[in-house]
C-alpha cells in the first residue's frame, strides 16, 4: 500500500528554533507536487466507494430498492442504514445526523446507501441505479421563520424545537438610553471553506477484525470516537491515520467519508477509497453559518458607547455540527473589541433544511464582526465623526471588562492596531492612462477609468483563541530524545493535524529550542499516541505547542539528572552540548545519554474555562482573545457595480511571532478569506437547492484579485501562554470582510448591509 504521506517521520535537518522562520519540511515536495495527499493514497486490490445522496432538501424515504445496483458487474456491496453495525447517529457535537437515512433526508445531498466497487465510474453508475421512493415534503429553509412555533419540528424530539442554542448575554443595566441611537439589519450569506483537497481517504481491514483509515481530516480523535460507535468496535480496533490534507478552515471537523469507507472495508474484507468529486464535495461538508442580525448601538454626543444590542440568527442547517459552539462565539464576542458597559445579546443557532453549517475560520466571529462594525461605521456618520477615532476612543484594553464578565487580562493593543494601520501611506490615485489589470473588470475592458471611484474603509475583530465555555482542551505530546549513528535525535509525535499552517515546522522549532539538538524527526500523526484535538479555533501552536513544550521540559530535566550523576553541573542544553549557567561547555550530549533512550509523554492544558451562565450569559468563557486592523482601499467602478480591492494593510497582535514567515502568511491567507466574503464568495441556495456547487460558479479569490498588503506584526506577549504567543490564523479573517464593505460604502455611498456585495447591490440601489 501507498501511503506517502503517513508511513515516514518528516526529518527536519534545517536550523531554527522559536522565533525564526525555518523551511517548511513538507514545502519543496508540495512545490513540485511531489507530496501525496488523501487522494493519491492507493492499495493493491483496492476497491472505490460511491455515494448516493439526497436531491431533495425534505423528503420521506417510503423505500429503497437495491437489486439493479447489485447486478451492475464489478460491485461488491451495497449498502443502507440497515448495514451500521452500531449506532447510526452521530456529530461532532450532538449525535443528530444519520451515517445513512433512514426513514427521512433533511437536507439536499444527504447520503441515502453507499457503495463499492472495482472501478470508480462503475461505484457511481451502481449509486445511480438505486431507486429510492421519496415523498417530497416542503422544506423549512428560512431560519428566523424556523423558530416560530408553528413551524415543523425537523427533529422531533428536540427539547428546544428548531432552535439549537439560545445564547443570551446580559450586562449591565437592561434598559439604558442614549443622545445618539443607530440601529441596522445585516445579513451574511453562506460561504464555503473551498479546500482544494476533496475529500477523500482509504480504510483498510485488518487482521484483527478492525480497521486502519488514511484520511485527511482535522481531528483524528473526535473522527475516531464516531466511527467506532458506528462500526460497533472497540476504540483500539480502529485506527487513524493522517493522510495529506490539502486544506481544511474548519470543513474538515465534521465526517464525510470516514465511517462509509470503513462500513465497505469490513463488509467486502478489501481496502476501499473515497475520494469526492468537487460538486459531491460542496454535498459533503459543512459550510459558513449564514446569518440576519439586528443592531442597535447607543452612544453619548462625545462619541461613548452607552449600549449594545443585537439579535443574531444562525441558520445551522439540517444538523447541529458545531451550531451550539458557534452560537455561543457569536454571542460573546457580538460587541467587538470595545468598552461597552451596557449589552444585551440574543443568538439563536437554528435548524433548517438548507445545507449543515459548521465551522469555518472566525467561527461564529466572523458574521458578528460584519454587523458590529457596519454599526461602528453607522454610529460615526451620525456622530460626524471620523470611524477610526470612534473605535478608538471606545476599544478596549488590559482590564476592560468583556460583556461575557470576563476581564482581559492580556494585552489588547485595539486602540494601537487602528492607528498602525490609519498610519500608513496611501496608495498613489493613478493620474495617466491605466493599466486594465489595475481597474474593476481587469482584462474584460469594461472601463479605462470612467466611473471608477476610491473608497478607503477600517475593521477591527476580535476573536477567541482555543475552545471556550469549560470545554476540556488539552493536547498530547510523546518526545523521545535517543543517540542515533553518533548524534543526538528528537522524535515528536502528536496526533495534531497539520492542515497547512506549518505545525509541522513549529513542533520542530519548538524541540530544537528546548533540547538544542539539530535533528528532530516529526512522526506522522495518528491515533497510536492521545489527542491534540483539533486543527482548529487558532489553537494548535498553543494547545500542542505547551505539550511538546512540556514534554521537552521533562525530556531536559532527565538529561540533567543523567549529567549531574556523570559529575556536571548542567543547567542547559544547547547545540548538542550540556552547559553550565554561565553557557560553559561542560559535555557532549551523546556522552551524557550513552545508551539510555529518554521518553516522555505530556498531556498539557490551558487555563480553564467555565461555561456561561444560561440565563445571563456571564462566565470566563474564553481563554485568550486576539486581535486585527485592516484599512481596506478600494476602486469601484460606480455605473457597473465592479470592485478591485486595491490594498489591503494590517495589524495584528500576535503575541510572539513564533515563525515570522509563517505569521505572514497566515494573515495574508485570512485576508484573502474575508476578502472572498465580501465581494464574491456565496453558495447560492434557493428552496434549499444548491445552485452553484462547482468553483465555475463559487468564486474564491485568485492571485489576481488579492492586493498587495501592507502588514504590522505586533508581539504583546500573553502572560498565560507559550512563549506569550497568540493564535493568528482567524483575526484577519474578521476584519478585513468589514473593512472592504466600509470602503465600498465610502466609494458609493450606499449603506451596502449584506456580504458579499454583488454588482446588482451597487447598480441596483
Amino acid at each position: 500500500m501507498t501511503t506517502t504521506t503517513t508511513g515516514q517521520p518528516l526529518v527536519t535537518n534545517v536550523t531554527g528554533g522559536v522565533g525564526d522562520s525555518p523551511v517548511r519540511p513538507d514545502g519543496a515536495q508540495k512545490t513540485r507536487g511531489e507530496f501525496a495527499y488523501s487522494s493519491d493514497l492507493w492499495a493493491d486490490d483496492m476497491l472505490w466507494g460511491a455515494t448516493l445522496r439526497s436531491p431533495h432538501p425534505y423528503a420521506r424515504i417510503r423505500g429503497v430498492d437495491l437489486t439493479e445496483a447489485l447486478k451492475l458487474p464489478g460491485v461488491y456491496a451495497v449498502l443502507t442504514h440497515e448495514d451500521v453495525p452500531g449506532e447510526n447517529l452521530y456529530g461532532l457535537e450532538h449525535p443528530d445526523q444519520p451515517v445513512l437515512a433512514v426513514d427521512v433526508v433533511r437536507y439536499q445531498g444527504e447520503p441515502v446507501a453507499i457503495v463499492a466497487a472495482d472501478h470508480p465510474e462503475t461505484a457511481r453508475r451502481a449509486a445511480d441505479r438505486v431507486v429510492v421512493d421519496y415523498e417530497v415534503l416542503t422544506p423549512v429553509t428560512d431560519a428566523e421563520a424556523a423558530m416560530r412555533p408553528e413551524s415543523p419540528v425537523l427533529h422531533p424530539g428536540h427539547e428546544g424545537g428548531n432552535v439549537v442554542r439560545h445564547a443570551p448575554i446580559r450586562f449591565g443595566e437592561e434598559s439604558p438610553t442614549a443622545a445618539v441611537v443607530v440601529t441596522g439589519e445585516y445579513t451574511v450569506g453562506m460561504q464555503d471553506q473551498a479546500f482544494l483537497g476533496p475529500e477523500s481517504g482509504l480504510a483498510v481491514p485488518a487482521e484483527d477484525g478492525g480497521v486502519d483509515l488514511y484520511v485527511a481530516t482535522q481531528w483524528l480523535h473526535a473522527d475516531q470516537r464516531q466511527v467506532t460507535r458506528a462500526l460497533g468496535l472497540a476504540e483500539d480496533e480502529v485506527r487513524l491515520h493522517l493522510a495529506g490534507v490539502g486544506g481544511a478552515f474548519g470543513a474538515r471537523e465534521d465526517l464525510s467519508m470516514q465511517i462509509h469507507a470503513c462500513l465497505l472495508a469490513l463488509r467486502t474484507r478489501r481496502p476501499v477509497k473515497f475520494s469526492y468529486g468537487r460538486e459531491e464535495s460542496f454535498f459533503g461538508h459543512v459550510h459558513r453559518h449564514p446569518a440576519l442580525m439586528r443592531y442597535e448601538h447607543g452612544a453619548t454626543r462625545d462619541g461613548d458607547l452607552v449600549y449594545v444590542k443585537a439579535e443574531i440568527i444562525l441558520d445551522g442547517g439540517a444538523y447541529a455540527s458545531t451550531t451550539a459552539a458557534v452560537t455561543g462565539n457569536a454571542a460573546t464576542l457580538g460587541a467587538g473589541p470595545y468598552r461597552v458597559p451596557n449589552v444585551r445579546v440574543d443568538c439563536y443557532g437554528v435548524y433548517t433544511n438548507n445545507p449543515p453549517c459548521g465551522a469555518m475560520r472566525g467561527f461564529g466571529a466572523v458574521q458578528a464582526c460584519f454587523g458590529y462594525e457596519s454599526q461602528m461605521d453607522r454610529l460615526a456618520a451620525a456622530l460626524g465623526m471620523d470611524p477610526v477615532d470612534l473605535r478608538v476612543r471606545n476599544a478596549a484594553e488590559r482590564g476592560t471588562t468583556m460583556p461575557t464578565g470576563q476581564v482581559i487580562d492580556a494585552p489588547a493593543p485595539v486602540a494601537e492596531l487602528l492607528e498602525r494601520v490609519r498610519a500608513k501611506p496611501m496608495p498613489a490615485v493613478p493620474t495617466g492612462p491605466r493599466d486594465l489589470r489595475e481597474l474593476p473588470g481587469g482584462v474584460s475592458n469594461t472601463t479605462h477609468g470612467e466611473g471608477v471611484v476610491r473608497g478607503v474603509g477600517y475593521g477591527v475583530g476580535i476573536k477567541n483563541v482555543g475552545f471556550s465555555e469549560g470545554f476540556d482542551d488539552y493536547s498530547t505530546a510523546r518526545v523521545r530524545l535517543e543517540v542515533i549513528a553518533g548524534e543526538p535525535v528528537v522524535s515528536v509525535h502528536t496526533a495534531a493535524a497539520e492542515v497547512g499552517q506549518g505545525l509541522v515546522t513549529l513542533k520542530a522549532q519548538i524541540a530544537r529550542t528546548e533540547l538544542g539538538v539539530q535533528r528532530v524527526q516529526i512522526q506522522p500523526s495518528n491515533t497510536f499516541v492521545g489527542s491534540a484535538g483539533s486543527s482548529s479555533a487558532s489553537r494548535q501552536s498553543y494547545v500542542t505547542g505547551g505539550a511538546v513544550r512540556a514534554a521537552c521540559e521533562q525530556v531536559r530535566a532527565r538529561v540533567l539528572e543523567l549529567a549531574a550523576a556523570r559529575g556536571f553541573a548542567a543547567t542547559a542544553l544547547a547545540g548538542g552540548k550540556v552547559v553550565s549557567a554561565t553557557h560553559e561547555v561542560l559535555a557532549d550530549l551523546v556522552e551524557v545519554l550513552g545508551e539510555e533512550v529518554v521518553d516522555r509523554t505530556v498531556e498539557w492544558r490551558h487555563r480553564p474555562t467555565e461555561p456561561l451562565d444560561p440565563v445571563t450569559g456571564q462566565g470566563f468563557a474564553h481563554v485568550q482573545y486576539a486581535f486585527a486592523a485592516h484599512r481596506a482601499v478600494v476602486d469601484v467602478d460606480v455605473e457597473l457595480g465592479l470592485v478591485r480591492v486595491v490594498e489591503l494593510a494590517c495589524a495584528q497582535d500576535v503575541g510572539r511571532a513564533m515563525n515570522p514567515d509563517a505569521v505572514l502568511g497566515q494573515i495574508q491567507g485570512g485576508s484573502a478569506q474575508g476578502l472572498g466574503l465580501a465581494v464574491m464568495e456565496e453558495i447560492q441556495v434557493e428552496g434549499g437547492v444548491v445552485r452553484n456547487p462547482s468553483f465555475t460558479d463559487y468564486l474564491i479569490p485568485t492571485v489576481l484579485d488579492m492586493p498587495p498588503m501592507s502588514i504590522d506584526v505586533l508581539e504583546r506577549a500573553d502572560p498565560h501562554a507559550p512563549y506569550g504567543l497568540r493564535g493568528v490564523g482567524e483575526p484577519p479573517t474578521l476584519s478585513s470582510t468589514p473593512a472592504i464593505v466600509a470602503a465600498i460604502r465610502a466609494a458609493t455611498g450606499l449603506a451596502l448591509s449584506r456580504v458579499p456585495v454583488r454588482p446588482e447591490h451597487i447598480v441596483g440601489a
